[in-house]
């Protein structure tokens, strides 16, 4: 499925260039246009979905997969000191194009951006804390 307004889909179909470093029948990973460090890459499913809430969780599982894979691989040939995996979902989550994207940021000792991911610590109460546990609890089952 494709979204003929999405601008990943028109990546991933050939319309838009790209730098691609992996593709399969499933994924398109490009480095980012406006990267965020050296090797700054996108995970880029073919199938459209907006989001985390709209793609099946096989294909996420194979984006999971493809992620650690690919983290080795770039930790191995940038030489890079850590790496951020990081996926939005939701204008006020910081997405920005509407269609499932995972980032893996590498990240260097030193480099400028190492801050890009702070954010202040917010403090709740004992009692809180414990309501927000108690209605977010899952059973393995669900």
């Amino acid at each position: 499925m494709r979204d003929d307004n999405c601008i990943f889909c028109k990546i991933i179909a050939g319309e838009i260039p790209s730098r691609a470093i992996y593709e399969d029948d499933d994924f398109k990973v490009i480095l980012d246009a406006n990267p965020a460090s050296k090797g700054h890459a996108l995970i880029l499913p073919k199938e459209h979905c907006a989001n985390i809430y709209e793609i099946s969780e096989e294909l996420l599982a194979k984006a999971t997969k493809l992620a650690k894979r690919l983290a080795g691989h770039m930790t191995a040939v940038l030489d890079c000191d850590g790496l951020n995996l990081l996926q939005n979902n939701g204008e006020v989550a910081g997405q920005t194009v509407f269609h499932f994207h995972m980032h893996l940021i590498p990240r260097y000792i030193g480099m400028k951006n190492n801050d890009l991911l702070n954010w202040t610590h917010e403090q709740f109460t004992d009692e809180e804390q414990d309501h927000i546990c108690k209605i977010l609890a899952l059973d393995a089952e669900n």
